[in-house]
C-alpha cells in the first residue's frame, strides 16, 4: 500500500524559506508522478507544483519563480523548496500521487504539513 509522509513545515517570516519533503513507501517511487497541493483555511485545495516521472515540472502561477519541486528517486522523496514566502502561502501542504489498483486508479495523499508565514 502506497503511503506518503510529509515533513518540513513550520513558522517562517515573510521573505523566508522552507523545504518540504515527502517520503513515499510501499511502491516503486520512480514510476509515479508526484504533486504538492495546499489548502488554506476556508479555501479549496489547490495544485502548487508537479513533477513527472521524467522530471518535467509545472507550477501554479502564484508560486512560479519562488518554489521549486524536485525528486530523488534513490531516496523515494519529493521536495518542495519554497523561497520568498508570502503570508498568502500559509496553508497545509499535501503530497499527492496516484496509484493503479485492481479496482482502478486511486488517489494517495499524505497527512499534510502546516506552513505558517508571519508578516
Amino acid at each position: 500500500q502506497v503511503q506518503l509522509v510529509e515533513s518540513g513545515g513550520g513558522l517562517v517570516q515573510a521573505g523566508g524559506s522552507l523545504r518540504l519533503s515527502c517520503v513515499a513507501s510501499g511502491t516503486v517511487f520512480r514510476v509515479h508522478a508526484m504533486d504538492w497541493y495546499r489548502q488554506a483555511p476556508g479555501k479549496q485545495r489547490e495544485l502548487v507544483a508537479a513533477v513527472t516521472i521524467g522530471g518535467d515540472t509545472n507550477y501554479a502561477d502564484s508560486v512560479k519563480g519562488r518554489f521549486t519541486i524536485s525528486r530523488d528517486n534513490a531516496k523515494n522523496t519529493v521536495y518542495l523548496q519554497m523561497n520568498s514566502l508570502k503570508p498568502e502561502d500559509a496553508a497545509v501542504y499535501y503530497c499527492h500521487t496516484r496509484t493503479i489498483t485492481p479496482q482502478g486508479l486511486r488517489e494517495v495523499w499524505g497527512q499534510g504539513t502546516l506552513v505558517t508565514v508571519s508578516s
